[in-house]
Formats: structure tokens, C-alpha cells, sequence
């Protein structure tokens, strides 16, 4: 086993990360220990367990990280770097809403980082499951779906493959309580993957406009479930899901409002948190999480 020491020049509340991915029961999080294992396969497809566990604080982020693969080393530290977004400066974005209208929200939520999703095809996946459910039922199908068809080792889930996926039948996923449609929207763009009409690699290059049209001509996915692949797929900066009724219930809050806001309403109340509207919506999520 390698350990690797990793510190931060910016703030980091690594604690808030892991109550938040938490919420998946299919992660493996100890917040005693303020520690999450990783499932990664590299680039030639083998698996690896990746452990990250904080050793500093919000102030003053330091890391180690561990895991067994030696010749993978260099390749896992990167895409721990990537996944957990070390290289974003949490505090030029803190700065950044000072003076605006969340500036009291920044100022109670310092630090808060985008996480990546582990893995850009479940990502998509879990966007399309999760769309137009409540937050229970939602990570009971997306959990029954990787103990069905993903891999279970050393404590991790692997997510399914979209050729697994792609073989299967609706039936398959309508007896774990799947909808007709939904069964279709996730087998289908599996199918579209896997016949290389979709390359998720090489779209995540892309813009972030061409991604969201790119992804709502396939059926099932709409602009919601484009956005939330765009934040927590790829992690882009300046994506704020205006039609999302968490947004929609924080800034009512926040803003003291008797009302959800409306989507004009919410264009005028953004102005000038570009280009770090992502950190606006996960601090603003995080403000009325209980």
C-alpha cells in the first residue's frame, strides 16, 4: 500500500463533503474517522480502492490518501485531484460573493466544494433515476440498480457497465419498482452509448451549452437531469438549475420570500454570481439541509 500526503492553499470543509455523499448509501463514508473510500478503475479497466481521509480542517485542508495499486499512483492522485476539485481556490470563490446578495450565506457556508460524481456514466444514470422523485425513493432504485448489475470489492461499489446495461430488458428494471419510462430512458441511452451514438468522454470536453443540447435531444433527459450531469458529472463552475425546487425552496428562505421564486425572479436575484453560480446552488442546497 502507498499513502500520498496531499495540503491545500484555499479553505475546504471536506467534513460537509462527506456528510453530503453520506446521503448515498452505496458510498463507503466514515465521518468518525472523516474518511471515504473510492471505487476507480483506471484506464485500462482495472479496479482500484481509493481512501481519502482529512487530516486538517476547513481553514487549513490536508489529505492523505492510500491505496494498494502502486503503479497506479500517479494516475489515482490525479483523479483524486479531479473528482474532489483540489485545484478550484474555494477561497477566490468565497471572495467572489462578498458584496453580493449571498454574501451572509458565503460568509455561514465557507468552503463548500463541488464533488465529482465517481464515475461519468453513472453519473448520467443516477440523473435520469433520480429525476421527479423524492430523495428516499430515489437512492432506494439508483442502490437496487448497482447491487444488481454493478461489482461489489473490498468494501466499494463499482458501478454497472452500459454494455450490462444495454442488455438488458425493461422488464429487468421494472420488477425494482422502475417505470415503464424511466426503464426505457436508462436502457436506452445505455444502448445509445454502447453503439457509440453518445461518447461521454468526448462530450464532456464540450461547452457547457452544446453538452445540455447535446443531452436533451435523448429521450428522457431534460434540462434538469443536463444540468445535474454538468455539475456533479464533470464539475463545471457556473450552472445554476433554476427549475429545481431545492433551489427554488432555499432562495425562498433565504430571501425571507412568502413564495417560491419564479424563474424571472431568479434570473434578477443571480446577477452577479457568474462565473461561480455551481457554488451558489450546492451552498444554497446545503443552507436547508437538515
Amino acid at each position: 500500500m502507498w499513502k500520498e500526503t496531499v495540503k491545500l492553499d484555499t479553505i475546504y470543509d471536506f467534513d460537509y463533503t462527506l456528510k453530503r455523499l453520506e446521503m448515498d448509501p452505496l458510498i463507503n463514508v466514515d465521518r468518525d474517522q472523516r474518511r471515504v473510500a473510492i471505487p476507480i478503475k483506471s484506464g485500462d479497466g482495472e479496479r482500484h480502492k481509493v481512501t481519502v481521509e482529512a487530516k486538517g480542517s476547513t481553514p487549513h485542508p490536508v489529505f492523505e490518501i492510500a491505496a494498494d495499486s502502486v503503479d497506479y499512483r500517479k494516475e489515482l492522485l490525479k483523479k483524486m485531484s479531479d473528482l474532489f476539485q483540489w485545484e478550484k481556490d474555494l477561497t477566490v470563490v468565497s471572495e467572489h460573493f462578498i458584496g453580493t446578495n449571498l454574501q451572509q450565506l458565503f460568509y455561514a457556508h465557507p468552503g463548500t466544494p463541488i464533488v465529482r460524481d465517481f464515475d461519468l456514466y453513472f453519473s448520467l444514470m443516477k440523473g435520469i433515476i433520480h429525476q421527479q422523485l423524492n430523495m428516499k425513493f430515489a437512492y432506494t432504485l439508483s442502490t437496487r440498480f448497482v447491487e444488481a448489475y454493478g461489482f461489489f470489492m473490498d468494501g466499494v461499489w463499482f458501478y454497472p457497465e452500459p454494455e450490462d446495461i444495454a442488455r438488458l430488458s425493461y422488464d429487468d428494471l421494472r420488477k425494482m419498482q422502475f417505470s415503464q419510462r424511466k426503464a426505457e430512458y436508462v436502457i436506452d441511452t445505455s444502448r445509445k452509448i454502447v453503439e457509440g451514438e453518445i461518447d461521454l468522454v468526448s462530450l464532456a470536453d464540450k461547452p457547457d451549452k452544446e453538452i445540455i443540447d447535446t443531452l436533451v435531444k435523448i429521450r428522457g433527459i431534460g434540462p434538469w437531469t443536463a444540468e445535474n450531469w454538468l455539475l456533479f458529472g464533470l464539475g463545471r463552475d457556473d450552472l445554476l438549475p433554476k427549475a429545481d425546487i431545492g433551489i427554488q425552496n432555499a432562495l425562498k428562505f433565504y430571501f425571507d420570500m412568502d413564495r417560491k421564486p419564479t424563474i424571472p425572479e431568479i434570473t434578477n436575484l443571480c446577477d452577479g454570481w457568474t462565473p461561480f453560480q455551481s457554488y451558489a446552488s450546492l451552498t444554497l442546497w446545503r443552507s436547508i439541509e437538515s
